[in-house]
C-alpha cells in the first residue's frame, strides 16, 4: 500500500472516532458480537491457513488461535458496562465544595502490529480490547505469515467498516509508512530488537505503547517435585508451535540430585508425544520460514546434543532437542531461541539458580516446579518476570483474569480481560467545582496567608 493510501485510512479511522459513534456502549457490544460471529463463521478458513503457514496442527490452531478468543470476548461483553461507568472518588477538603469523577474513554485510533508465531489470535485479542474500549483500529499483520495475514485482511474487510477497523498488508516497508503516522496508541507484538524501533517512532509523536515481546523465560525445576508432571507440562509449553511461543521455556535449571532421571524421562515424554520420528507425526508443526530455520541451526553449534538434533531444510523441520553443557556465554543463551531447542542445565542451591537467571534480561515468564508451592512468593520477590506459573508452564496466557505483559526487555504495559480494557483506555480525572461557594484565600494579594496555608497543609498531612 503507498503512503498515501495508509495516510488515507488513518484519516477515515481518526474522523469516524471523531463522530462518537465508537464510544457508544451498544455500538461497542455490537462490534464484539459481529467479531465473534466472524470468527466462528472463519474457523476452518484460518486453521487452513495456519496450515499452510506453519503447518500448524488444527487442535493447537484451535486451542491457541481461535478457541481461546471467545470466552475473552463474552468477559468482555458481560463486564464492559461496569467498566465503562464513571467513578466518583473522594476529593480533598482543600478542594471544597467540589465532586471529583474519574471517566474511562478511548484513546482514539489505535495501532496493532502483530507477529507471525500465532497470527490470528495476536492479532485479534488485542482488537477484542481495542474494540471493547472504544476505539477505531489500524491492523498491520505480519507478512511472514501471508496466509493468515490474507485471510485476516478479509475476514475484518467483510466484518467492519474501514472507517472503524481497517487492515494494510506489506512487508518492512508499509511497517515503516505506517509507523510514520500519528496514532493515539500502538500496540505491538513481536521481538524486542524490533519493539525498540516501535518505540522510536512512537517518541515522535509522543504516543503511547503498549509492548509484548519475548525474552528466555526460564524454567526452575526442584528435587521435590513429581517429575512425570514437571516433563509433560514443560515439553507441552516448549514443543507447541515447535517452540516459536513468546512464552515459551527457553532454558531449564534442574537440580542436580534429579537431572538424570528428569532429563531421561523429558526424552521419553517428548518420544510419547511425538513419535521415534517426530517429523511424521501430524501434531508438530515447522519453522517459519528459511531464515528463521538457519538461525536456529547455527544455535545448534554449542554445547551438546542430549536428544534430537535432526534437522530438514527443505520441511523446515527441528527436531525437539536437548541440550547440555552450554555455558551462560553461549549464542544460545544470549538470544531468545523461538525454536524447539531447549538447553538443561544442572544446579546445586536455589539461591545458585536465581543467580544465574538475574544474570539475564527480565522475561517474560518465569516457571518453578516444586513439591512446596508455598516458596514461590519468596522466590518471586527474588526473580522479575513479567508473569509466571507454579508447575506448569504457559497457561496462565489463557486467563482472561491475569495481566498478561512483560517487564524490561520482554515488554510494557498488559492486556486480556480487564487489563486490555485499561490498556487502550485513557483515563480522564475531572473535579467539579460547585457555585454556592468561592473560597478567597487562593487568589492575589496572598499579603500574609503563607502562614496560614502552612497550618492548612500541616493539618491536612
Amino acid at each position: 500500500m503507498e503512503h498515501q493510501h495508509i495516510h488515507e485510512a488513518v484519516s477515515r479511522l481518526n474522523g469516524f472516532f471523531n463522530t462518537g459513534a465508537t464510544r457508544d456502549f451498544a455500538f461497542r457490544i455490537a462490534a464484539l458480537k459481529k467479531l465473534a460471529a466472524a470468527i466462528r463463521s472463519a474457523e476452518g478458513d484460518i486453521m487452513r491457513a495456519l496450515r499452510e503457514d506453519l503447518r500448524k496442527p488444527e487442535f493447537e490452531s484451535y486451542a491457541g488461535e481461535i478457541g481461546i478468543l471467545y470466552p475473552e470476548i463474552k468477559h468482555m461483553i458481560g463486564r464492559l458496562g461496569r467498566w465503562t461507568r464513571a467513578r466518583w472518588v473522594p476529593t480533598p477538603i482543600l478542594h471544597f465544595p467540589s465532586r471529583s469523577v474519574v471517566y474511562r474513554e478511548p484513546y482514539g485510533t489505535a495501532m496493532i502490529v502483530s507477529p507471525w508465531n500465532y497470527p490470528f489470535q495476536l492479532t485479534a485479542a488485542p482488537l477484542i480490547a481495542a474494540i471493547a474500549a472504544g476505539n477505531c483500529v489500524l491492523i498491520k499483520p505480519s507478512e511472514l505469515s501471508p496466509a493468515t495475514s490474507q485471510l485476516i485482511g478479509r475476514l475484518m474487510g467483510d466484518t467492519f467498516d474501514p472507517a472503524h477497523v481497517a487492515v494494510v498488508q506489506g512487508g518492512i516497508e508499509t511497517a515503516t509508512a505506517v509507523l510514520e503516522e500519528k496514532f493515539d496508541i500502538i500496540f505491538y507484538t513481536g521481538s524486542t530488537a524490533v519493539g525498540r524501533v516501535v518505540m522510536t517512532a512512537a517518541a515522535k509523536h509522543l504516543t503511547p505503547v503498549v509492548l509484548e515481546l519475548g525474552g528466555k523465560s526460564p524454567v526452575i525445576v526442584e528435587a521435590t517435585v513429581r517429575l512425570d508432571y514437571a516433563a509433560r507440562r514443560i515439553a507441552w509449553g516448549k514443543f507447541f508451535n515447535a517452540g516459536q511461543t513468546c512464552l515459551a521455556p527457553d532454558y531449564l535449571l534442574v537440580q542436580r540430585a534429579v537431572y538424570d532421571a528428569f532429563t531421561g524421562l523429558l526424552v521419553e515424554t517428548i518420544r510419547r508425544f511425538y513419535g521415534v520420528d517426530p517429523r511424521t507425526s501430524p501434531d508438530y508443526a515447522r519453522i517459519i520460514n528459511d531464515r528463521h530455520f538457519l538461525r536456529l541451526e547455527s544455535l545448534m553449534q554449542e554445547g551438546e546434543i542430549l536428544h534430537g538434533g535432526k534437522t530438514d531444510r527443505e520441511q523446515r523441520y527441528i527436531e525437539p532437542t536437548l541440550f547440555a553443557g552450554v555455558e551462560i556465554s553461549h549464542r544460545i543463551m544470549q538470544e531468545e531461541i523461538f525454536g524447539p531447542l531447549l538447553p538443561v542445565i544442572a544446579y546445586d542451591s536455589l539461591d545458585e539458580a536465581v543467580a544465574f537467571v538475574n544474570r539475564l534480561p527480565r522475561p517474560l515468564a518465569l516457571y518453578y516446579f516444586t513439591g512446596e508451592p508455598d516458596r514461590a512468593e519468596a522466590l518471586f520477590s527474588r526473580v522479575h518476570s513479567g508473569g509466571a506459573c507454579v508447575n506448569d508452564t504457559v497457561s496462565h496466557v489463557g486467563s482472561h483474569h491475569l495481566p498478561f505483559g512483560g517487564i524490561g526487555d520482554s515488554g510494557m504495559g498488559a492486556y486480556h480481560g480487564r487489563w486490555g480494557f485499561e490498556a487502550f483506555t485513557h483515563r480522564r480525572g475531572v473535579l467539579y467545582r460547585s457555585n454556592r461557594l468561592d473560597m478567597p484565600l487562593r487568589y492575589p494579594p496572598y499579603g500574609e496567608r503563607v502562614g496560614l496555608l502552612k497550618r492548612l497543609f500541616r493539618i491536612l498531612g
